[in-house]
């Protein structure tokens, strides 16, 4: 490996290229192979994100137990376990790799190993649960049956059936697993109008939001979505609810299963592109979500111009808020303090580089102060449920436990509410998480 170490153009922010998976060169095995050992080779000479999550230290182990020490003496069929262990967090590319473009070096881990899962799923059809639990708009149809919902919570929480699960399918037993609503979102927001009020437009916003659901936010969690209609129409900003919209794609990221995401996408641009055309802003109270639309599909797709525009019109909600307060339009009639609120930014609203605006609009509440906590809480999708990485994801996530227990703030919340759940469980405390909105909801007294 060169000595030479520096980034060219250190000074320049990182860059991204576009994901050529049409290219037939793209599932080539010997090429994925080829580029995986460069990659792997760099980041054996690197070691700097070793912390991040557990495909770093499995590739570190891998290397080091070879006579050699080098990465080309690893068992060619042991690259799969590095892969397997990316969660497509983004932040190995985004806050800790020196080597990523503009350095000629040119390394991209996150997307290699999305490349490496799209090769796999060409090859190795996933399993049974695997398909299930990526095919989030099937379960909430599902779910939305009212028997269908309440057996499967019922079954949730029984401990001999959870056992019997993970015996089955592989879902852990131990495994925080979440509810399905009685009414969704749509249900519970479907007669709702937006206010009948003149939009405020500033330099970056439009005044007005059409709110982009997610298939958790409709189907587990749709209280999200009326904490986003009660503070932004608090706020004077008009919300409509974005009709037949479909999973965003990100679950099915994780499998590397590119020709569902395109069919994910031509359904819900049809719909949100519209909406932009129409004059609406777009959030999303998933941040996954929001960095699917913003960051992922414009360089999977990037001739799409409708993937273009919704991505320019996409906002995390605080970050939406905060560019409202800048422009002097955001309310601070607050009514409640929050005390002392532990906040733990998930990697996808990290990845946006969006800054923590859920920190700055929380801290305008009075007699508020935020402590931030930037370590992976060990979710990371189905990642953290599945019975072979539970135990590594619940490892990964125990400095963020540990924190917070160690804080005992009056509040503490993730953007992320499958995170707040998981902090919750590893905590094991008795006390429970809350989301941000939530927060800023009871802040407002509203």
């Amino acid at each position: 490996m060169a000595e030479n170490t520096r980034r060219e153009g250190s000074l320049e922010a990182p860059t991204r290229h576009v994901i050529d998976w049409r290219s037939p060169d793209f599932y080539n095995a010997d090429s994925l192979f080829a580029e995986l050992e460069r990659v792997y080779d760099i980041c054996h000479g690197c070691r700097r994100c070793f912390s991040l999550c557990h495909s770093f230290p499995t590739l570190f182990d891998l290397i080091d137990a070879t006579a050699s020490g080098e990465p080309a003496d690893v068992n060619k069929a042991d690259y799969w376990k590095v892969v397997d262990h990316c969660y497509l967090c983004d932040l190995c590319y985004m806050t800790k790799c020196p080597y990523v473009p503009p350095h000629h070096w040119n390394v991209d881990f996150p997307h290699l190993m999305l490349r490496g899962k799209a090769v796999k799923f060409k090859q190795n059809p996933p399993s049974l649960r695997d398909k299930v639990l990526t095919s989030t708009d099937l379960l909430g149809k599902l779910a939305g049956i009212p028997v269908v919902s309440q057996t499967v919570n019922t079954v949730n929480r029984n401990p001999a059936l959870r056992k019997l699960m993970q015996n089955v399918i592989g879902v852990h037993a131990e495994a925080e697993l979440p509810d399905f609503a009685p009414r969704t979102l749509r249900q519970r927001q479907g007669k709702h109008r937006p206010l009948a009020v003149q939009a405020q437009t500033t330099e970056e916003t439009r005044g007005k939001v059409a709110l982009f659901g997610t298939c958790y936010g409709g189907n587990n969690e749709p209280q999200l979505g009326d904490d986003i209609v009660a503070i932004f129409e608090h706020n004077g900003i008009p919300v409509t609810l974005a009709p037949d919209t479909r999973c965003c794609g990100m679950p099915k990221l994780e499998l590397g299963d590119l020709e569902t995401i395109e069919k994910l996408k031509n359904t819900n641009m049809a719909i949100l592109a519209g909406l932009v055309d129409e004059g609406w802003d777009i959030v999303a109270p998933v941040p996954s979500c929001v960095f699917m639309f913003k960051s992922e599909l414009p360089l999977i797709f990037p001739e799409d111009p409708q993937v273009k525009k919704v991505a320019a019109a996409m906002f995390d909600p605080f970050e939406y808020l905060w560019l409202r307060h800048k422009a002097g339009l955001l309310r601070t009639d607050f009514k409640n303090s929050l005390g002392t609120v532990s906040h733990h930014p998930p990697c996808h609203l990290r990845s946006q580089n969006i800054g923590n605006k859920t920190r700055d609009v929380l801290a305008l509440a009075p007699d508020t102060k935020v402590q931030v906590i930037e370590r992976c809480a060990g979710h990371n999708g189905t990642y953290g449920i599945k019975t072979e990485s539970y135990e590594i994801s619940m490892k990964i996530g125990r400095p963020v436990f540990e924190q917070i227990k160690k804080a005992a703030p009056a509040h503490y919340a993730s953007d992320c509410p499958m995170a707040g759940h998981r902090i919750q469980h590893g905590c094991q405390d008795g006390s429970h998480a809350e989301h941000p909105l939530a927060l800023l909801r009871l802040a407002y007294g509203i």
